[in-house]
């Protein structure tokens, strides 16, 4: 009876000890999902910032490029008017330069003419002074009632 009380005594300690075994290994595996519990919430804190973080970003990238549409916009328009305005000076510039050519061939032509002029003028100065040396003596033989009389040539008097 010693014997199966000790057997029995014996089971029970090995019993105990592998339930406490057990119950160790429990513990450490809830420690260790705890530990692993605690590590995943705070991976997902950092996910939750970063996504915050990210999220603001995309918000913040989403008004720019709005932003950036309407001053592209705005250009495009001005681009518009400013090319507008180009094609206008462009023809101003083309009828300008269509006056300007014409102004610079009439002023060739006047000066063709002036030139002209001041030759016949040249040419009828020179006849003029021809006429009037060939009418001298002419003069200098008149009677005193003639326009060409010795008192109306000057120098003789």
């Amino acid at each position: 009876m010693k014997k199966v009380l000790l057997e029995m005594e014996d089971q029970k300690n090995s019993y105990e000890q592998k339930a406490k075994e057990s119950l160790q290994k429990v513990l450490e595996e809830k420690m260790s999902a705890e530990q692993q519990l605690q590590s995943a919430q705070r991976s997902l804190a950092l996910a939750e910032q970063k996504c915050e973080e990210w999220r603001s970003q995309y918000e913040a990238l989403k008004e720019d490029w709005k932003s950036l549409g309407a001053q592209h916009t705005e250009l495009e328009s001005q681009l518009h008017v400013l090319q507008s305005k180009l094609q206008g000076a462009d023809s101003r510039d083309l009828q300008m330069n269509q006056a300007l050519r014409l102004l610079e061939n009439e002023h060739q032509e006047l000066q063709a003419k002036i030139e002209h002029l001041q030759g016949d003028r040249d040419l009828h100065s020179s006849d003029t002074q021809h006429l009037q040396e060939a009418m001298w003596p002419m003069a200098l033989n008149a009677d005193d009632n003639d326009c060409y009389s010795a008192g109306s040539v000057p120098g003789q008097q």
